[in-house]
């Protein structure tokens, strides 16, 4: 469990996400480190980077950061709009706009923590083409909040997807944020796969 050194190394530099929920990022990108599933790495949502240096890290401790394709995407706009299937009397706080960070802001802490950058993407997911996103797909986290954005990263995705690849989606099941799992649930429909929940993440993978 190489990851476990950096939780207790670095800070995190945001209250967006959790320790507990970085260990299982981690853990599942070891994993795929480890079992040698060849394939890129991608993230949708990045706001300031907490998660993305993380994985870097990860990628740099096994010598892989040369070897994959990292991308990261984001609108560097805040949220967007929200939908009928993100309204929850317990989510009034996000709003669009909100977490609002540039993208010169993210690639700053890259440059602090003295890490290479990942391909950097500005735009709303729902506006990215298939050729924006790299194939043979390994690894991928998605944190965009809203039902809209969900789907279109999980569309742009799955047909991307190697062989044993692995999907995580933050918020899921978080009861401030419905459209995040009513999203998966409109998606998954008729496909073979299996889901984990595990500290409000949910781990997919194709079978």
């Amino acid at each position: 469990m190489k990851y476990a050194q950096f939780l207790a190394k670095y800070p995190l530099i945001s209250d967006q996400v959790s320790r507990g929920e970085i260990t299982v990022i981690l853990r599942e990108l070891e994993t795929i480190l480890q079992r040698g599933i060849t394939g890129n790495i991608v993230e949708f949502g990045c706001y300031i980077g907490t998660t993305s240096l993380f994985m870097r890290r990860l990628l740099d401790t096994y010598n892989q950061s040369d070897a994959r394709e990292f991308h990261v995407y984001d609108s560097f706009e805040g949220l967007p709009p929200k939908v009928h299937a993100d309204q929850n009397a317990a989510g009034v706080d996000f709003k669009a706009g909100e977490l609002l960070v540039s993208k010169k802001q993210f690639l700053r802490e890259f440059q602090r923590a003295k890490l290479a950058p990942p391909v950097t993407h500005k735009g709303w997911f729902d506006q990215l083409k298939p050729n924006d996103v790299p194939d043979d797909i390994a690894f991928a986290f998605l944190d965009g909040d809203f039902y809209d954005s969900i789907l279109a990263s999980l569309k742009l995705l799955w047909p991307k997807l190697a062989e044993n690849a692995v999907i995580l989606v933050h918020d899921y099941k978080r009861e401030t944020l419905p459209g995040v799992e009513r999203a998966i649930n409109d998606f998954m429909q008729g496909k073979r796969y299996h889901l984990q929940h595990e500290q409000n993440i949910a781990i997919l993978k194709a079978l």
